[in-house]
Formats: structure tokens, sequence, C-alpha cells
């Protein structure tokens, strides 16, 4: 049997040709000749399916493929020629072109055999192992978190102890970019949340007359709360997320890999930069978003209580006081070293893919945020049984 397809006279690819032949055994030998690529194969599909009703019909199949004077071959040819082979029994192979049986294994790698049918589940059990899975993950997460912040405790010490090897010109550096860049925007953030405390604290307290306790209102809730959260919240999206990003980049550029191999310690050169230069500079933010939140609501205090400058600052010396300001300011350390361990933590995990980093960096703003607010619930909680 032959089946043929003639080139134009026009065409510089020499004709592509199948030639079946054999015995009453049932194996066939498959002749392929000229050029299978995709310039050539186009005519070609009805030969194939002709071929492939042949064996059927004569319950035959190719036993060798003869590629001796085989042209040009690729993935398309590839796919044609896969069409007419038993994938569980490969046939023999005469002839010694280069990209033939490569190409031939290469597509059977994608050939479906059978095709299973999806099974039907149902609904409370697709949930629940939803929940399970998260749980599980969750579960992994937190183990994962506790080792690496036994780990960088544990090289945090070391440093301590022999503060020659503490990298500080890349600590300072980052404390510019994570920790004095980031002044104004929170600045201006407590400024306003300032200014909304007590223009709202002021409505609601001239409806009971008390509207000169809006001084207490706005020093309570901006040192204990509001400054402190507003800046972890701000340096979590902001730094968090730039940790992951430049240790997530190092990673896929095996610069980590590198480091670990010339005798240096990825924790020590990448870990505690980051963790110092958030517990140096998180207070100082705080202590600019302290100022600008009671700014505000001073500047609204006055203008819109007519209070005098005299009256607010009195009231609050004599009625928030100090002690407010350091019940905030003992949040501050754990909160950055949250910030600073997530965002590391997630960029040493970045796998060697763009999609692996930046599912990594998203997690570092969600983990971060979350914990940092868990953690300032606890502390409330905390404060209250103790009557701080």
């Amino acid at each position: 049997m032959e089946q043929s397809h003639i080139q134009n006279e026009n065409n510089p690819v020499i004709a592509p040709k199948l030639l079946l032949s054999g015995d009453d055994s049932g194996d066939r030998i498959l002749k392929i000749i000229g050029d299978f690529d995709i310039d050539s194969i186009g005519p070609m599909g009805g030969v194939i399916d002709e071929i492939i009703n042949y064996l059927k019909d004569n319950n035959a199949k190719i036993a060798t493929i003869d590629t001796v004077k085989l042209g040009k071959f690729d993935t398309s040819g590839a796919h044609l020629i896969s069409k007419l082979i038993e994938h569980e029994n490969m046939p023999k192979i005469i002839g010694n072109h280069q990209s033939f049986e490569r190409l031939l294994n290469e597509i059977d790698k994608y050939h479906d055999t059978e095709f299973i049918e999806p099974v039907e589940t149902d609904i409370f059990v697709l949930v629940g192992k939803r929940v399970w899975d998260s749980l599980k993950n969750a579960w992994a997460e937190l183990v994962s978190t506790i080792s690496f912040v036994g780990a960088t405790i544990y090289s945090l010490v070391k440093s301590i102890f022999s503060p020659q090897k503490i990298r500080w010109t890349q600590t300072v550096a980052i404390m510019e970019t994570a920790g004095f860049n980031a002044i104004p925007i929170v600045f201006m953030l407590t400024f306003f949340i300032g200014v909304v405390i007590t223009f709202m604290g002021a409505q609601t307290l001239q409806s009971f007359g008390a509207s000169v306790f809006v001084v207490e209102l706005l020093g309570w809730s901006v040192l204990r709360e509001f400054a402190v959260l507003i800046t972890a919240i701000i340096l979590a999206g902001r730094s968090a997320s730039a940790f992951t990003a430049q240790l997530g980049s190092m990673k896929m550029n095996q610069e980590v890999d590198a480091m670990s191999i010339m005798g240096l310690e990825p924790m020590d050169v990448l870990v505690i930069p980051r963790v110092l230069a958030l517990l140096f500079m998180m207070p100082i933010l705080v202590f600019f978003a302290m100022l600008a939140g009671l700014l505000g609501g001073g500047i609204v205090s006055i203008l819109s209580l007519d209070m005098s400058v005299q009256m607010f600052l009195t009231r609050l010396q004599e009625n928030v006081g100090a002690r407010h300001f350091w019940v905030g300011m003992a949040k501050v350390p754990i909160m950055a070293s949250i910030i600073a361990i997530v965002g590391c933590r997630k960029g040493l995990e970045v796998e060697n893919d763009v999609i692996s980093l930046g599912r990594n960096t998203t997690a570092a703003v969600v983990q971060s945020i979350f914990m940092v607010i868990v953690v300032d619930a606890i502390f409330a909680m905390v404060y209250n049984e103790l009557e701080i």
C-alpha cells in the first residue's frame, strides 16, 4: 500500500511520502520519506486518516519505522506519526535520524491513552476537604514561622555578643529606606486619624456636655493604639513586601546559594540587618506618629471647640501623662520583629519562578498585618487584666 503527496514544483521542501508494507502477520513497516515539518505536512492529514482506517480494518499495527530517507522533522511531524503508533508498544526504528526518536518520545509524554471521567464530589465533602487543607497549611505555616523565629533569635543573640560581625553599613541603608523614607506617609496618616478621632469624639461628647474630655479620648487612643497600629500596618505593607521582593530576587538569581557556598550565613547577612533596622527605626516612626496624631487632634480642638492651647496641653499632661506613651511603646519591638521576620522568611521561601515571588510577597503582607493586629489585641487584653 502506498500513500503519498506530490509536492508543488515551487515548493522548496522535499515532498513527504509514507510507504506502508508488510505480510499477513499483522505487523507493518512504515517507511517515511521526505520532510515532515510544519512547512510540508499540511496535506498529509487525510493520508494519516487513511492509514489509520487501513490498520483498523486489517487488524494490523506498525512494528517497524524506516527513517533512512526522512528529511526535516519537527514536533508537528512527530504529532502526525504518533497517531499511527501504539504507544504501549513502541515500534522498532531503522535509520539514524538525529531528531526522530527524541521528538517522538517527547510527543509521547503528552499522549492521552485514556480519558478519565471526573468523579462527582459532594459539596459538603469538598468544603470539608478545603477546610482540612487550610488547617494543615496554617499549621505548617505556624511551625515554619516558629522555627524561623528561633533561628533569628539565635543569630541575633550571636550578633549581639559579636557586634563587629554585624553589617552596619547594610543596616543603616535599610534604616533609611524602611524607616526615614516612611516618616512622611506615617505622619500624614496619623495626623488625619487624630483629626477624625477628635472631630467625631467631640460631636458625641457634646451631646453629654462633656466635650472637654475629647483631649483624654485623643491622648489615650493615639498613644496606646492608633499610632502604633497604623505605623505597624504601613511598615507591614511597605517594608515586609520590600524584604520579600529583595530576598526573593536574590533567591531566584541563586545569590543566596552563592553566599552559602562562600561560607556566609544568609541569616547573618540578610535577615539580621533587616531585623535590626526595623527595631531601631520603628520606635522613631511611632514617636512621629504620636506627635502627628496629637497635633491633628489639637488643631481640631482649638479651632472647633474654642479650647485654648494652654488648656489642651494642660489636660493632656495631667490626665493622659507619660504612662500611656510607654504603654504604646512597649508593643513596638515585638511588632517590628514580626514584620521583619515574616518578610525575610517569605523572601527565603521564594522558588525559581516569578509566580512564587508574587505569591510570597502577597503572603508576607497579609500575614504580617494579621499577626500585628493579633498581637495588638493580645496586648490590649493583657493591659486590661493588669489594669494598666
